[in-house]
């Protein structure tokens, strides 16, 4: 009886931790397998399955041929300049040691197969240029490449081999279900190494690094390099959801935040390569720039949000239907623009020729248009709006924003380097700390329209009379269209009281 006393409670936590092993046992026999966001313990066997369908890429350019500047900021009033864009690079590695200079230059980057029978996506900028093109693939054979189509603005590229067998395609994923957190692998050919496996998770999703109109990556702490630019990032499923195209460094090595291109944005285009060897995307004619809350004020807008026209295309869609400068599109096609950036997608990914509905807000109220959308050019026009002439003299003050204005005359355009054309009211002189120098208004700088109506200038009385109208209604700020080197942009100018 003692002994059966002493070992009952012993006894005890073996039988229940028994127990409880059994009731995880049957748990995880009966739960389902683990899904593509569940880590696993290796990823070798996905690595082994997709390393076939990605390839290695070296080009030649003739020697002394420029190299690309992927890494300049885009300029417009649409895109302002980033203060850090100078660390945001195209990686790939280009040969251009200066002691070499007759020879051609070798750059190497990375792609993958989405088509058994030969076709590689990569980046525009790996083969910009290009005399030579050569894909390596992961057994080391080697296959000569020729463009079947290339798309600068998304910087995305569709290649041509003639494999003797079947090639091993990677298929596309849904990048619109990628969530933040979820692991992925990115498979390159860094610094010309060859097949390199990395990584990591997804860091963040729609960045707008100031690389193009069409700016939405997927951003990730994988480690990606010089030579990865191209390459694919997969998600657990083995599919592809992104093309790895820029890093931010300082010193083009990997500091775990890379960007891809989404998968769907991708597809989207390079199926648009493979049929037309170019992308077709719709074209509205309109330069466009943020609303800010200011900017809303004084727009009379209950919320901040749509995408402002600065400027207008000679003869292009928007100005053929009645859109106007200074109205704010904030529906296109039914679908809500919520942000200046997603204007530009929208847009492109809609079919050219298609007849869409704009709604937009204009002078306090809304009003729909009806547009039939364009074909965007290779080079988008330049777009403008014709003003009448100015005065050949007379100054003024305006002191309230801290101005001192001048019609235009030919002696302030040599002055300041201004167009034959140039048409408004030219700043001749800023106050420190004026709400002119808040806003960061130089001498040089053009005023052509001003007011809820945006009204155009030819005269600094205009502009004068026109704050003094804002002022008897209360209003806390005028907005003004001014220009600066060919760039036109909305300013909302802070109205002193008093």
């Amino acid at each position: 009886m003692r002994h059966s006393h002493a070992t009952g409670p012993a006894r005890r936590p073996v039988l229940a931790a028994a127990a409880l092993a059994a009731v995880l046992a049957a748990s995880l026999a009966a739960a389902p397998a683990a899904d593509a966001r569940t880590p696993p313990g290796s990823f070798a066997d996905l690595a082994e399955r997709l390393l076939p369908s990605v390839v290695g890429i070296s080009t030649t350019q003739p020697a002394g041929a420029p190299a690309a500047r992927p890494d300049a900021a885009p300029e417009g009033e649409d895109a302002p300049r980033n203060p850090t864009f100078e660390f945001f690079r195209r990686f790939f590695e280009r040969d251009l040691q200066p002691d070499r200079p007759q020879r051609p230059e070798a750059s190497s980057g990375s792609g993958f197969v989405i088509d058994a029978k030969g076709l590689i996506v990569t980046n525009h900028h790996v083969v910009d240029g290009a005399d030579e093109i050569t894909v390596t693939f992961a057994d080391k054979s080697r296959l000569p490449a020729t463009v079947v189509g290339r798309d600068a603005r998304t910087d995305l590229a569709l290649l041509r081999v003639e494999p003797k067998a079947r090639l091993s395609p990677a298929p596309f994923g849904d990048s619109d279900r990628t969530r933040v957190g979820d692991w992925v692998i990115a498979i390159g050919n860094p610094f010309g190494f060859g097949s390199s496996v990395t990584a990591g998770i997804v860091s963040a999703l729609g960045r707008d690094i100031r690389s193009g109109p069409y700016d939405d990556y997927i951003q990730t702490d994988a480690s990606i390099n010089r030579g990865n630019s191209g390459g694919p990032m997969f998600n657990l499923r083995g599919e592809v959801i992104g093309v790895n195209t820029a890093i931010f460094s300082p010193t083009g090595t990997s500091l775990g935040i890379g960007f891809a291109i989404p998968a769907n944005l991708a597809r989207s285009v390079i199926d648009q390569l493979r049929e037309h060897g170019r992308a077709r995307r719709g074209y509205l004619g309109v330069r466009i720039q943020a609303v800010t809350d200011e900017l809303a004020e004084a727009l009379g807008l209950d919320e901040t949000a749509g995408a402002l026209v600065a400027g207008l295309s000679d003869d292009g869609p928007a100005a053929a239907a009645g859109i106007e400068i200074g109205d704010v599109i904030l529906r296109f096609d039914g679908r809500k623009i919520d942000e200046m950036r997603r204007l530009p997608r929208i847009v492109g990914d809609t079919p050219v020729g298609r007849s869409v509905l704009v709604e937009v807000w204009r002078k306090g109220a809304r009003k729909t248009v009806r547009v039939g959308l364009g074909e965007l050019p290779e080079e988008e026009p330049r777009v403008a709006a014709r003003l009448a002439p100015a005065p050949e003299k007379d100054t003024a003050e305006v002191a309230a924003l801290g101005l001192e204005l001048s019609a235009l005359t030919s002696e302030l355009r040599r002055r300041f380097e201004l167009d034959a054309d140039a048409d408004g009211v030219v700043v001749t002189e800023v106050a420190p700390g004026s709400p002119a120098d808040e806003k960061r208004i130089r001498p040089g700088d053009i005023l052509r329209r001003i007011g809820p109506a945006q009204t155009a200038v030819a005269h600094p009385d205009e502009v004068a009379a026109a704050i003094e109208d804002a002022r008897r209604t209360s209003a806390t700020a005028v907005l003004v269209l001014m220009e600066r080197a060919g760039n036109r942009r909305f300013v909302a100018l802070r109205i002193p009281e008093g």
